[in-house]
């Protein structure tokens, strides 16, 4: 016969509930038993029955061993757990408190911007008044510093072309006196001058001929 699936719920006829306890207690403690066997596992097993007695098994020489490892590692999770959740409320409060400053800066960009000052009253918007002025004021400071260095910089750049000037106007002045030092060299020799005269007629005829 196939094995209907029990219902989870208590067993209201004492008989069977008592029978119940004593099979599932047995397979219970048996599997514990495999368990620290087959896998090398440290088990702590504690039953109490309907009626209070104890069974327990314990893979250990002693219980009372594996029980206060477990209380140890309890107390660290539960630190560890409070911890966690001390830090988790410390980065909420944290991401609110940032949140309210990006509010607050948006609202004084907007302000600045000329925008939402509907609501802003006359000593809100002296604030922003004197906020900008002084936003122009160091713009004034940084663009006059900026000139100024510009300003330094074309002087030096001057400077340094008065000099260059001043050291080639000196070298011109000397090539004169260079080439006066050049020796001379003198014209290659004229070609002997070859003397000719120009003859019309016959050529000359030759004694003696036929």
């Amino acid at each position: 016969m196939v094995r209907g699936k029990t219902e989870m719920k208590r067993i209201e006829n004492a008989t069977s509930r008592q029978v119940t306890f004593s099979k599932r207690r047995s397979g219970l403690l048996k599997k514990a038993f495999e368990l620290s066997v087959l896998c090398d596992a440290e088990v702590a097993l504690i039953i109490f029955s309907p009626k209070g007695k104890l069974y327990e098994f314990s893979s250990s020489s002693v219980i009372n061993k594996t029980i206060e490892r477990y209380l140890e590692n309890a107390k660290n999770l539960a630190i560890g757990r409070k911890t966690m959740e001390e830090n988790t409320q410390h980065l909420k409060d944290e991401a609110a408190e940032l949140r309210k400053k990006i509010e607050l800066l948006e609202d004084s960009k907007r302000r600045l911007l000329g925008e939402s000052l509907d609501s802003c009253s006359i000593d809100e918007l002296e604030q922003v008044e004197q906020l900008l002025e002084r936003s122009l004021n160091n713009i004034r400071a940084r663009k006059n510093t900026l000139f100024s260095e510009q300003i330094d910089q074309l002087k030096e750049q001057e400077k340094n072309l008065m000099k260059e000037n001043t050291r080639l106007r000196k070298k011109f002045e000397m090539l004169p006196l260079q080439l006066s030092i050049l020796p001379t060299v003198r014209p290659p020799a004229q070609a002997m001058e070859v003397e000719t005269a120009l003859f019309i007629g016959p050529p000359p005829t030759t004694t003696g001929g036929i």
